[in-house]
């Protein structure tokens, strides 16, 4: 019986998951790929959609009791969180400090923890209006005008310039220095009763273990899925999203996680987040 599992298209989770997918990891069962957006796996999450599926650590207070959080396999680190953008330094002044009244705001899901993130950011002083963008259409949106600023993820921390956009405040970096811990954004879960954890954690870590003894073996499946993103682009997100906690979560993995989801559910954002198995 096939495997249902449900991915971005973003390098990070075809470097990681190519080997899972074509059969390249030894007792593994064969796999059914979906790519999605992970706004749109967050609420196919909440669905039972799928076996294995990848979200937001945002999301998971409310997934939690359909599904076992893997070990392995999601996106977390340091320098690589979400930013906010403007374009020409629209706001700079006034919404610097956290105070984004008045503010339209594109945001790639409102469950993902990019706008969590914003959320404890800019706590008690949010933006007037959210509007819920695909990620890739966030940048040109706000160079547009479209927007007043955009929240983005991934690799646009390598393009925005282009747009002609503005950094208004790193997310991460703001979240690393209140914290010193690591930045949780994406997670693999398996869904209770239809794959035993222990198994798919261990076929996820052979996954990644092959994805870095061989990194040529994974290219023209990334980037026939890296929506037109140059190889150097490709080549950076890889390296920055895929990394010693993507083989393991850790004990600051564990940790970053657990703060994250309480002070969310402490600011009532959030329920609170059910015991972690």
């Amino acid at each position: 019986m096939a495997l249902n599992l449900a991915i971005s298209p973003c390098p990070n989770d075809t470097f990681v998951f190519h080997a899972l997918v074509h059969g390249l990891v030894p007792d593994a069962p064969p796999v059914t790929v979906t790519y999605a957006d992970v706004d749109v796996t967050n609420t196919a999450a909440q669905r039972g959609e799928y076996d294995l599926v990848k979200v937001s650590f945002a999301a998971l207070p409310w997934l939690l009791d359909g599904y076992h959080l893997l070990p392995c396999g999601g996106a977390l680190g340091r320098g690589c969180g979400p930013l906010l953008l403007t374009a020409d330094g629209t706001g700079r002044d006034s919404w610097a400090d956290g105070d984004l009244s008045g503010a339209t705001v594109a945001v790639p899901g409102e469950r993902t923890t990019a706008y969590l993130l914003l959320r404890l950011w800019s706590a008690g002083r949010p933006p007037t209006r959210i509007e819920v963008v695909p990620f890739h259409e966030i940048m040109p949106g706000v160079a547009a005008g479209r927007y007043d600023a955009g929240l983005v993820i991934h690799e646009a921390r390598f393009t925005y310039p282009r747009y002609g956009l503005t950094e208004l405040v790193d997310l991460g970096a703001w979240w690393e220095a209140d914290t010193g811990l690591p930045i949780p954004l994406g997670a693999i879960l398996a869904r209770r009763g239809a794959v035993d954890p222990g198994a798919a954690a261990s076929w996820v870590r052979e996954s990644v273990r092959h994805a870095w003894a061989d990194p040529d073996a994974s290219r023209d499946y990334v980037l026939t899925h890296a929506q037109e993103m140059e190889t150097d682009v490709v080549d950076r997100h890889i390296a920055l999203y895929v990394n010693e906690f993507t083989a393991d979560l850790g004990t600051d993995g564990h940790a970053a996680v657990d703060a994250l989801l309480r002070r969310a559910a402490a600011h009532g954002l959030t329920p609170p987040l059910p015991p972690v198995d």
